[in-house]
C-alpha cells in the first residue's frame, strides 16, 4: 500500500519543492497541470505506507513550509490518500500530458504520440524522470518563448545550467546549428544526454559536459557563441556574469531567466557595470527574463 500526497504548489515554488524532494532521496513524484492553465500546479507524491508514519508525513510537509517564506507565500494544505498496492510509475505517467508552449512549440512526455491537434508544432521529447525542467515552470517558458520570437537560425548556442536540456533541444529545432551545454549536476548532465537521444540528435549538435563557464569554454575550443541561455536563479547569475563576456560575441545575446522580477533591478544593475545592457524583458506572473547585448 501506498500514501498519496496531492499538494496545490504555486509556481514560484515548483523547483525549490522539487528540489528538496530529491534532496530527502523521495523521487516518486510529478507536477500536474492542465496544458490550459500551466500556472496551477498540483505535486503527487508517493510513499510507501509501511515505511511512513503520520508523525513522519507530518514532519516532511513542515520541511517544505520554510520553501514559501522567500516569496511571502503558505504552503498550502495538502492531502493523503491511501492508495493500492500499484505500479506507481505507470500512475505517475499518466498525469503526464502534451503541453503545448507559446505557438509553435510542443513538449511531449518520451512515451505519447503528438495528438492532432499539435501536428505541425515543433515536438521536443522529454523524459520527466527527473527533477530538472520540462518546459512547465514559468522560467523555462519563457525562454522558450524567446527561443521562438527570435529563432536561432544557424546560431552556434551555449546552455549555461542546462538541466533536462529542453533550452538547448529547442534552439536546435529552432534552426540552430549546435549546442554547448554544461551543469554543475551531474543528474542534469545524464537527463540531457537522455533526451538528447530522444530527440534524435547528435552529441555534434549538443554536447554536454559537467562543470560551468569554464565547461563551457573548452567546449567552444576558441569560439565564441552568438546566444547565451542561462536560466539560473538570479544570485547563480550575478556570480557568473563576468564569464559572459569570454562566452559570447561581439554581437551576440544572452537570455537569462530564473529570476523574480523584484531581483530584475539589481541585476540590470550589475550586468550594466560589467558593460552589458537589457534589451528586452518579459516576464511570468512574479517570474521575469532579461535579454541582454554588449553596450
Amino acid at each position: 500500500m501506498w500514501w498519496r500526497l496531492t499538494l496545490p504548489c504555486p509556481p514560484e515554488l515548483e523547483e525549490s519543492c522539487l528540489w528538496k524532494l530529491n534532496d530527502l532521496g523521495l523521487h516518486r513524484h510529478a507536477l500536474q497541470h492542465a496544458p490550459e492553465s500551466p500556472e496551477r500546479k498540483t505535486l503527487l507524491l508517493w510513499l510507501p505506507q509501511s515505511e511512513w508514519s503520520e508523525a513522519d508525513r507530518g514532519q516532511l510537509i513542515a520541511s517544505l513550509r520554510p520553501l514559501a517564506e522567500p516569496f511571502g507565500l503558505t504552503l498550502p494544505d495538502g492531502s493523503w490518500d491511501e492508495v493500492a498496492d500499484e505500479d506507481w510509475s505507470l500512475s505517475w505517467k499518466q498525469h503526464w500530458q502534451p503541453d503545448p508552449v507559446g505557438t509553435g512549440i510542443l513538449i511531449l512526455p518520451a512515451w505519447l504520440e503528438p495528438p492532432n491537434d499539435y501536428a505541425d508544432r515543433l515536438v521536443i521529447r522529454m523524459d520527466p524522470g527527473s527533477a530538472f525542467g520540462t518546459g512547465s515552470h514559468p522560467t523555462t517558458r519563457l525562454c522558450l518563448e524567446a527561443l521562438e520570437q527570435a529563432p536561432p537560425d544557424g546560431a552556434l548556442v551555449a546552455d549555461l545550467g542546462c538541466g533536462s536540456g529542453v533550452l538547448g533541444l529547442a534552439a536546435l529545432g529552432l534552426g540552430a546549428e549546435a549546442v554547448v551545454a554544461a551543469d554543475t549536476d551531474s543528474l542534469a548532465v545524464r537527463a540531457t544526454v537522455d533526451n538528447r537521444a530522444l530527440n534524435k540528435r547528435s552529441q555534434q549538435q549538443l554536447q554536454v559536459g559537467l562543470g560551468s563557464v569554464e565547461t563551457l569554454l573548452a567546449q567552444l575550443a576558441g569560439r565564441r557563441a552568438d546566444l547565451l541561455l542561462c536560466n539560473i536563479l538570479a544570485p547563480v547569475i550575478e556570480a557568473l556574469a563576468p564569464g559572459f563576456d569570454d562566452v559570447l560575441n561581439v554581437q551576440g545575446r544572452g537570455l537569462l531567466s530564473g529570476l523574480l522580477v523584484d531581483q530584475a533591478p539589481r541585476l540590470t544593475e550589475v550586468l550594466s557595470t560589467l558593460g552589458w545592457e537589457v534589451s528586452a524583458q518579459a516576464s511570468q506572473g512574479r517570474w521575469g527574463l532579461l535579454e541582454i547585448r554588449r553596450r
